[in-house]
């Protein structure tokens, strides 16, 4: 059976692992867009690094790192978590009601998937689980 609990326990952790790569990568872009200009984003010309957005891109750069190492990912995600609620209400709310209305979708998503792996770590393919077993 395809769901069964052994399967369920063998994968479980491994795709919590892939969850967090995807995430912590898809994540560090949005801060190496900020700081480093990659990939291009001419919103982020002339950003100052002591900034809100700056200081915001730091976070997701070198926090989208962290998580996508799995190191520290319980902290720093529950870091993210806040910056990306924070976000959210600064930027998207006053947008409107729904974050389909104020295009705050992405950060209410980061904000949660960040959430729960302050609760769950970094599963299968993480530094801290390589650290724990040392």
């Amino acid at each position: 059976m395809i769901f069964s609990e052994a399967t369920c326990k063998t994968w479980t952790p491994r795709l919590l692992g892939i969850l967090r790569i995807i995430v912590g990568f898809l994540f560090l872009q949005h801060g190496s867009s900020k700081l480093l200009g990659f990939p291009h984003n001419t919103m982020f010309d002339g950003l100052h690094l002591f900034s809100l957005i700056g200081l915001a891109g730091t976070l997701e750069l070198v926090g989208g790192s962290l998580v996508l190492l799995g190191l520290f990912t319980r902290p720093v995600a529950f870091v993210l978590s806040g910056e990306m609620a924070f976000a959210y209400f600064m930027a998207h709310a006053p947008g409107g009601l729904l974050p389909i209305m104020n295009h705050g979708e992405l950060a209410v998503m980061f904000c949660f998937v960040f959430l729960y792996l302050s609760a769950a770590g970094g599963g299968a393919f993480s530094l801290d689980g390589i650290r724990k077993k040392g």
